[in-house]
């Protein structure tokens, strides 16, 4: 299966075109992060803190491309429920890259009473359906629900695994693990999760959700791989990132960002990402901004180094008083420089585009989950740590399909 990606090129953007945009991201869920594929222009509306916005699209950086590592014949999975008494469909295409993190409605969790069952299709693949529930401590139960199936030759195959969990103490949790191989030698894994807890310290209620994924190539020295996470509470508080890495053949490229948002008009945003060849060409690019009620500073960096050791670097910074005016200064190593103060409104997001409001609207099937009930005169305790993994039944050979990070 050909690899369909584009290797990031040099980062040489110009200081005034990096000191006035904050690069945000899109993920299908419709969370505007900071991160590469898409540049915006954010301009206030009015004075003071600078909480009312404008957003106007622009250009976007290209680093690495949106497309699917290894394009496959299919674009999409096959539906994941079946009519009755049909087994699930199979399935054999990796997870597209750059997804961020799904809404729940997206990944289709049915969670099925009472199944086992298994079959063979018409081409002589087989698969499988299972079901159960399991108790523990503090009222713990997970309900979960497993399918999978192999080709009639063995060289495919793939699981899946869906479960939701609830406790005494309002510990909620939704997710979804999938893995499989196709013929060609591709192998993929990934999984998402969303919990809804009271936090011990503020007595919040917090939502947070996460999602990792990776895949190779089974014809080429390729793969990639993302690890995403939010987590947001009921009064604000924000926090969003996510680590990249991937690799085609001889080049190797890698991505992380943050978000920060205290819920009180504080933010941080910071983005890094590099790249290299086996020749020994490297380049990357970063930046971070903090702001509060209009004051703040931002700083970045842009660097390229040859395969003979020549480097080359561009460093910027701006100063913000929330007075209209901006300290701006940078250099590089070509012998450019600046230092000057100008009039000059100041741009920045004091709250995420996605926030509490939006999170708690697109998860009511974790909303919905009921605990068991509790007896009489029980009183549950906080131990969060011993029900963020779920308990699930798991294959004797899981460690050997799963394939690792690339």
């Amino acid at each position: 299966m050909a690899a369909n990606l584009t290797v990031p090129p040099s980062f040489g953007l110009p200081p005034s075109n990096v000191r006035r945009k904050i690069l945000i991201r899109s993920s299908d869920c419709m969370i505007k992060c900071c991160c590469s594929g898409k540049t915006i222009r954010i301009r206030k509306i009015g004075h003071g803190s600078g909480r009312k916005v404008r957003i106007q699209a622009a250009p976007a950086l290209p680093f690495a491309s949106s497309q699917s590592l290894m394009s496959s014949r299919q674009e999409k999975f096959f539906p994941r429920c079946t009519p009755k008494n049909s087994g699930p469909q199979f399935r054999d295409t990796p997870p597209k890259r750059d997804t961020g993190i799904a809404n729940e409605k997206d990944w289709g969790i049915s969670l099925n009473e009472h199944v086992n069952e298994s079959g063979v299709n018409v081409d002589g693949s087989t698969w499988y359906r299972e079901s159960g529930e399991d108790f523990g401590e503090n009222g713990l139960r997970c309900r979960w629900t497993k399918m999978g199936g192999q080709s009639h030759d063995g060289l495919s195959e793939w699981k899946e695994t869906w479960w939701e969990k609830s406790d005494w103490s309002g510990y909620k949790e939704l997710g979804v693990e999938k893995s499989g191989r196709n013929s060609e030698g591709d192998s993929w894994w990934e999984t998402w999760r969303e919990v809804l807890y009271q936090d011990e310290w503020s007595n919040l209620a917090r939502i947070e959700r996460s999602a990792q994924k990776q895949a190779k190539s089974g014809v080429e020295n390729a793969g990639w791989y993302e690890n995403w996470w939010e987590k947001y509470d009921a009064k604000g508080w924000t926090e969003k990132g996510a680590h990249k890495y991937g690799r085609l053949n001889e080049q190797s490229w890698w991505e992380k960002w943050g978000e920060h948002y205290d819920g009180r008009g504080s933010v941080l945003k910071w983005t890094d990402k590099w790249a290299e060849t086996e020749l020994g060409t490297r380049w990357g690019d970063k930046w971070e901004e903090k702001f509060f009620a209009g004051i703040g500073s931002r700083q970045g960096e842009t660097w390229h180094v040859s395969p003979a050791g020549e480097h080359w670097s561009r460093t910027w910074g701006e100063e913000h008083f929330g007075n209209g005016k901006v300290h701006k200064y940078g250099k590089s190593t070509a012998g450019e420089s600046w230092d000057i103060v100008v009039d000059e409104e100041t741009y920045y997001e004091a709250e995420p585009h996605y926030g509490w409001a939006d999170v708690v609207g697109d998860s009511s099937q974790l909303l919905s989950i009921q605990p068991q009930e509790k007896p009489p005169g029980v009183y549950p305790y906080f131990d969060f740590g011993s029900t963020a993994s779920p308990t699930l039944p798991k294959d004797d050979d899981d460690d050997d399909d799963d394939p690792s990070p690339p």
